[in-house]
């Protein structure tokens, strides 16, 4: 089979299809949601995960472009197709902005659709443009209009850590989606796209009607790719990848589910693929961490820092709908941002506590986020921290624990002095972001009868139990583990267990000893 064509980075429906681009088809949810009950829809998804090619496949249909479905889902479907004149506003690229930025953006975007319906004197103010152009549209058309409006919060996203800038361009995307109640008469449709969920009474003050399709099982598969997608649409390119690893088709499939797979918007819901990554992974023919490649958004290591919320703290945690499917601007804590972001996922529900499990979705994210971390907590030197690490793995692969400190040892002693690592918990921090990176499991904090173990980490089917201490020997650390009997709370998990007794120094910033048994 020859090479296929993957649409990395393009999420123009027709332009996918005219050329020939590898399609995922998601049609039939196109036809669901545009014979819904209601006019108004909300879907929020994490970054780079299909909404702007979907918000795109919405256009084209409610265009009537008939002749770009050929052959997909909805062709059987359909049987009256109709043309809407479609307002589509995309503000994506209305990232890193202030208001009189956002001002400008809105009057480019405007100005373009407005010459599509020969409007040469515009008004002043962007909503009483907005309302004109869906009134022109109408009366020019004879038909009522769509409007999709792409990536709706993405001028609040960098500044929503900074209150007074949030609130300042929140009022400025308020008054200007507000023609969107006003001229509900002439509306047939309207989808909003997003990343977070900010409040209906922020934003949509007067719409209370949008319904937020976001977490609904019936859409739980909207955007993203299936496992079954993958094995019935792509097991050709599953095979390519795997003749170009040396691999067999299920090891490549295994890998790739590590790496990609893991989402879930809903419960109960299909495992959903990252997109972005997985056709990439094919493209390039190489399984890598794809998503975090195109950066990590400061609005998530800002609001980190906002909420106090530490490397360590990421993994399995349990909360209701209600504490992670929250508006962001009104959220106690990051979880729904982490959520929303596409940080954490739906792992688990139980039913008769309406509890749900949230987790890191895969390998991928839980290693984009180990890394985006090391400039903060480690070094900013990233190169020297993927050296040591590589170093770290080599010496862990052979059960060499002191091998491995020896190599942290020598690294740290290099690191430049940074403000805040005088206390235990840094340490905890450091060497757990570490460990992940080597791609063991780690978790602190973690009870036993007795007490509680610094870190627990697990590798190659060899269980560590670390004790850190600061300013006092590794002996101390050691005495503590046997002490308070940590090692025999684990002796049941069917691996070798070996005690790690870490020292240290707040003077030199680094490992003073180590003591293993």
């Amino acid at each position: 089979m020859a090479s296929r064509r993957y649409p990395i980075g393009i999420q123009t429906f027709s332009e996918i299809v005219n050329n020939n681009y590898m399609y995922i088809d998601k049609t039939e949810y196109i036809y669901r949601l545009a014979h819904e009950n209601g006019k108004y829809f909300f879907l929020s998804r994490p970054r780079r995960f299909g909404k702007s090619l979907l918000t795109s496949t919405l256009h084209s249909y409610f265009a009537g472009r008939k002749d770009l479905f050929k052959g997909l889902a909805i062709e059987r479907l359909e049987h009256d197709w109709m043309e809407y004149p479609v307002i589509h506003l995309d503000l994506s690229g209305a990232k890193f902005t202030e208001k009189d930025r956002l001002k400008r953006y809105l009057d480019t975007i405007l100005s373009n659709i407005e010459k599509q319906y020969g409007i040469a004197s515009p008004a002043k103010d962007a909503s009483d443009r907005l309302s004109n152009l869906i009134q022109t549209a109408c009366e020019k058309s004879g038909r009522q209009a769509v409007v999709l409006i792409d990536e709706y919060d993405a001028p609040l996203l960098d500044v929503v850590h900074r209150e007074d800038a949030l609130d300042e361009l929140r009022n400025e995307l308020r008054n200007f989606y507000s023609p969107l109640k006003l001229n509900e008469p002439n509306l047939r449709f309207v989808f909003l796209t997003g990343i977070t969920k900010f409040s209906q009474l922020s934003i949509f003050s007067e719409l209370n009607n949008i319904q937020n399709i976001s977490m609904r099982p019936e859409y739980a598969a909207i955007c993203g790719i299936t496992k079954e997608e993958l094995n019935e649409q792509m097991s050709a390119d599953t095979d390519m990848l795997a003749a170009a690893l040396g691999k067999s088709h299920d090891e490549v499939v295994s890998e790739l589910t590590r790496y990609y797979d893991g989402y879930h918007f809903t419960w109960p819901s299909p495992d959903i693929f990252n997109p972005f990554s997985l056709l990439n992974a094919f493209s390039a023919k190489s399984i890598k961490a794809y998503w975090f490649s195109t950066g990590t958004p400061t609005y998530l290591l800002e609001m980190m820092r906002h909420f106090d919320f530490l490397p360590t703290q990421f993994g399995k945690m349990e909360a209701q709908e209600s504490d992670f499917d929250a508006p962001t601007e009104t959220m106690t804590n990051i979880i729904p941002l982490l959520y929303q972001s596409g940080y954490l996922t739906i792992k688990d529900y139980d039913g008769m506590f309406g509890m749900y499990t949230l987790d890191i979705p895969n390998r991928e994210v839980e290693l984009g986020l180990m890394k985006s971390f090391i400039p903060y907590y480690v070094n900013p030197d990233t190169r020297r921290v993927n050296v040591t690490v590589v170093d770290m793995a080599r010496a862990l692969y052979k059960g060499d624990i002191s091998g491995m400190f020896r190599n942290l040892q020598t690294f740290l002693a290099s690191v430049p002095y940074t403000d805040n690592t005088n206390y235990e918990g840094h340490y905890q921090q450091v060497l757990c972001i570490i460990f992940k990176l080597l791609g063991a499991w780690a978790d602190v904090e973690v009870h036993t009868p007795r007490g509680r173990v610094d870190i627990v980490m697990a590798f190659m089917k060899h269980l560590y139990v670390i004790e850190i201490k600061l300013d006092a020997s590794a002996g101390a650390a050691m005495s503590q583990i046997d002490l308070k009997d940590y090692a025999s709370a684990f002796s049941s998990c069917g691996c070798p267990v070996t005690k790690v007794g870490v020292s240290f120094d707040s003077e030199t910033r680094n490992i003073s000893d180590w003591k293993t048994e």
